[in-house]
């Protein structure tokens, strides 16, 4: 599981890796689990400079939160990959190209929102013990913007 979340949201790509965080941590928030939501919500704050502001105001209203047009259509689409993969419509992916995505940012929007429900389902099944404290998740979170996900021996 290391190794994918490596490749979706560190590996080379036109996104960053603090816009493919915040598509994990959005939908992982639409999942309700808190252990993903909260990581990788400061996973992505740390790959933008430490700044949780863009990130909570997803969270909270994606269409005025100060990200570019382009991530709001990427986040629709996955928000909609969270409710069902059919759920997205050719309208969606048009908007998106309109906002200047391109056909793989589109596709990895949808891969990492579609593996972020399985990775949820998996922790939360697992019954993961779930720190409460912030601090704990902020220093996850500049771990993985620093040193990403598969650990070094």
């Amino acid at each position: 599981m290391r190794e994918l979340a490596e490749v979706l949201l560190r590996g080379s790509n036109t996104l960053t890796s603090g816009e493919r965080e915040m598509i994990a941590a959005f939908v992982s928030d639409r999942n309700d689990c808190h252990f993903c939501h909260a990581s990788h919500r400061a996973a992505a704050a740390h790959n933008m400079g430490g700044d949780y502001g863009p990130v909570d105001a997803v969270k909270h209203d994606v269409q005025t939160a100060p990200v570019t047009p382009k991530l709001k259509a990427l986040l629709a689409i996955a928000g909609k990959v969270q409710e069902g993969g059919k759920q997205v419509a050719t309208a969606d992916v048009e908007r998106a190209r309109t906002a200047g995505a391109t056909d793989v940012e589109i596709h990895d929007a949808v891969l990492i929102a579609a593996a972020f429900c399985m990775f949820n389902r998996y922790v939360d099944g697992l019954g993961t013990l779930t720190p409460t404290d912030d601090m704990v998740y902020d220093q996850m979170g500049q771990r993985m913007a620093s040193e990403g996900y598969v650990r070094k021996v």
